[in-house]
């Protein structure tokens, strides 16, 4: 890892933004909550498609998603309301508690602060709008953009461009370890924040740094 890295890189979905709400949104439809957990193994789709040398946006595979585990459910409307009122959920999401403090904080020690999502960049955009840290991020960047899914290496090197600065100089923050591995793999330093007592898994690569909040991720780089 580069002593200093100049530039710290966020992912967003379930990284910054708390997704646990998303459950409600499918016993609202009368669906069990588990099925969020699955819908969200969508990111599957979306890397098999980075693989075969195409793309779609989130938010396509979110719906085409839904309709196959709400396939045979016994919802309490239509299936397109359905999932219409679950993707809704996405706009109504708020950040972890922890981040309104750690990224101000790791914006103090003078890092430039930059997100890479497989997602739109709206979402961040209004959830950090709401919070007050607009302002500290330099730039909202999206694989859309990039032409390829994170953890594809053209994802990385594409926020590397758009930020005029080397792969090695660059340090991701994730809570996914596919996303952690993926950027070692590209020449970055990695932060995996801990979220859960899940540990990380063995046959991805170590990332450099391990905390339990942006926070804590502040206070070892300063």
């Amino acid at each position: 890892m580069s002593p200093v890295p100049s530039v710290i890189v966020f992912d967003v979905n379930e990284t910054l933004s708390d997704m646990r709400p998303m459950a409600a949104r499918f016993t609202d439809i009368g669906a069990p909550d588990h099925l969020a957990r699955l819908w969200f193994t969508l990111l599957r789709d979306g890397f098999a498609l980075t693989a075969a040398g195409a793309q779609r946006p989130f938010a396509d595979l979110g719906v085409d998603a839904l309709h196959s585990v709400l396939n045979g459910v016994d919802l309490d409307r239509d299936l397109d309301a359905a999932v219409d009122h679950v993707m809704r959920g996405f706009g109504e999401l708020s950040l972890h508690a922890d981040v309104a403090e750690g990224i101000p904080a790791l914006h103090r020690s003078g890092r430039r602060l930059v997100t890479l999502t497989n997602g739109a960049t709206q979402v961040a955009e209004r959830l950090f709008a709401e919070a007050g840290i607009r302002d500290e991020f330099e730039a909202q960047l999206s694989v859309e953009d990039a032409g390829a899914w994170k953890p594809a290496r053209a994802a990385y090197e594409y926020a590397a461009q758009r930020c005029d600065t080397e792969l090695a100089d660059m340090l991701l923050v994730a809570v996914h370890p596919w996303d952690i591995d993926g950027a070692a793999r590209a020449g970055m330093a990695t932060a995996w924040i801990s979220r859960s007592a899940v540990p990380y898994p063995r046959c991805f690569a170590v990332p450099s740094l391990t905390a339990t909040s942006l926070p804590e991720l502040a206070g070892q780089l300063t």
